[in-house]
């Protein structure tokens, strides 16, 4: 019997496999960074060639570093980053365009014109969803209507598109000779296209966007005993391995951080930083600018909901600080810059690089660094770094607050960020309630793990999984009330001054 499952988690900067144990622990991981492209301001883009060959040479490193073979894994779970949008041709793999970065705003003529008739909210009521750039389904569009190649080839049928863990299975698979296209509910809840009630793709939708359906992937279960085929022996496990699980990384989070009952909630602290709250089996329409979203689905079971509050910007400024400024060397040296000061010295930084996600959602902010005086040094840069991710962490907590009625009480926490300490302490000052982190960080390769393992039986259920979670540390609120209230004035303040920079 297979004594292990492998996760690929293929990221906004980076892919990464990482092998579990039965218990959760880490046996092994490798990581290779990819190129970010940026052609115009606001324009992201990745090369889906580089991430799939980047993918094969993690998968080999990390069976490498841990002197394992394919037939070690019982099967293979993929998360990804959500909405990044590409087509490719079906005959011979090759992409007609660059994979379209779930941050890009180049649809925001696409998304304005689709709010003329219906506003903002037109396909909420369906797809959980206000139109935003952030969604796949202006991507797919926008490719289709400046990409001749593609539309040509999408209306003859040899068109496929995909998110990125679509585009991870369909070569694992077999890529032209017989891959598997398909996408799970959780990714598929996050295109603007399909119906959350049904879980299929809305026709009414397909046709106001100009989107044929046949170049759609099969929505399927995030956990389907089904398995979506096996990987290649003379691919980069050199075995034929199930794959079998599928999740967004922010539900893939959820999963990994076991919220599976109704009131639970995850926030992740990566390039973005995406907070979800567990809702049950009906979907809650939010009515203070979060997303309905789907949380998971176990094979054919009912699928879970949740809300969802969506920052574009958190880690993403620590790197902005690093490679356009040059403030610090490395990621981790943020928090020692930020401790030589005792707080922000009344400068806020904003960090809508590209727009306000929620519960905002404005597409014309810019991002901005206000309060500026010649105290501040670059110290104060560096703790208003910080302290932003836990700010727009504020923001989205309050409107789930209101949205669902319930006050937090406790509040999970997982990615790259939550190793610092001094965010973590102030999250927990700001949001006035604990911070939890668990010993297992990795939390979205987990999540992508279980769901694989449930599927072929390498964790006999939810229980089992349940067992796995431990507390790692707890931050308790210290801050005085005063203090707490006078700071997100300050902030709101900031966050006023960001709108209406893009006519």
């Amino acid at each position: 019997m297979a004594r292990y499952v492998g996760a690929l988690d293929q990221g906004t900067t980076s892919n990464r496999f990482i092998i579990f144990d039965h218990s959760g622990r880490i046996i092994s991981i490798d990581q290779k960074e990819h190129e970010q492209i940026f052609p115009l301001p606001g324009w992201v883009e990745h090369n889906p060639i580089e991430i799939w060959q980047n993918a094969q040479d993690v998968i080999r490193g990390a069976l490498a570093k841990a002197q394992l073979s394919g037939t070690d894994l019982a099967a293979i779970g993929i998360t990804n980053q959500r909405e990044t949008t590409m087509l490719w041709d079906k005959n011979t793999g090759k992409p007609f365009y660059n994979a379209i970065v779930w941050q890009c705003t180049r649809t925001d003529k696409i998304c304005t014109e689709l709010t003329r008739d219906g506003g903002q909210d037109r396909f909420r009521n369906k797809t959980g969803l206000p139109v935003a750039t952030y969604f796949s389904g202006p991507k797919i569009k926008w490719i289709l209507d400046n990409i001749p190649e593609a539309r040509a080839a999408a209306d003859k049928g040899e068109a496929l598109f995909g998110t990125m863990e679509t585009w991870m299975i369909w070569n694992l698979t077999g890529g032209p000779d017989g891959g598997s296209h398909v996408t799970d509910v959780t990714n598929a809840s996050r295109t603007l296209l399909m119906d959350l009630n049904t879980l299929e793709w809305d026709d009414t939708i397909l046709q106001i966007m100009g989107i044929p359906r046949q170049i759609l992937p099969a929505i399927v279960p995030s956990v389907d005993t089904r398995t979506w085929g096996t990987t290649l022996k003379d691919g980069p496990l050199n075995a034929q391995i199930p794959v079998c699980g599928a999740l967004g990384d922010q539900q893939a989070a959820l999963v990994g951080q076991t919220c599976f009952d109704p009131g639970e909630a995850k926030n992740t602290y990566g390039t973005g930083c995406f907070l979800l709250l567990n809702t049950g089996v009906t979907p809650t329409v939010s009515t203070h600018g979060l997303l309905t979203t789907l949380g998971y689905q176990i094979n054919n079971q009912r699928p879970v909901y949740c809300l969802e509050g969506s920052i574009a910007i958190a880690g993403a400024l620590v790197q902005w600080l690093r490679d356009n400024l040059g403030l610090i060397a490395s990621a981790s040296e943020i928090e020692t810059l930020a401790n030589t000061v005792q707080d922000n010295g009344g400068a806020y930084f904003v960090p809508a690089f590209s727009g306000l996600f929620a519960p905002y959602w404005r597409s014309d902010a810019r991002g901005v660094i206000v309060g500026l005086t010649r105290y501040v040094n670059k110290g104060h840069i560096a703790r208003a770094v910080l302290e932003a991710v836990a700010y727009q962490t504020f923001d989205i907590m309050d409107a789930m607050n209101k949205d669902s009625g319930v006050d937090l009480s406790a509040l999970k926490v997982d990615g790259g960020m939550v190793a610092n300490e001094l965010l973590m302490q102030f999250q927990a000052d700001v949001l006035n309630v604990p911070v939890i982190r668990p010993q297992i960080a990795e939390t979205t390769a987990l999540g992508a793990a279980y769901a694989a393992g449930l599927a072929v039986g390498f964790w006999s259920g939810l229980e089992a999984l349940k067992q796995n979670w431990a507390v790692d540390k707890t931050w308790k609120p210290t801050m005085a009330a005063p203090t707490r209230e006078n700071l997100l004035e300050q902030w709101q303040k900031a966050v006023d001054r960001t709108f209406n920079w893009v006519d």
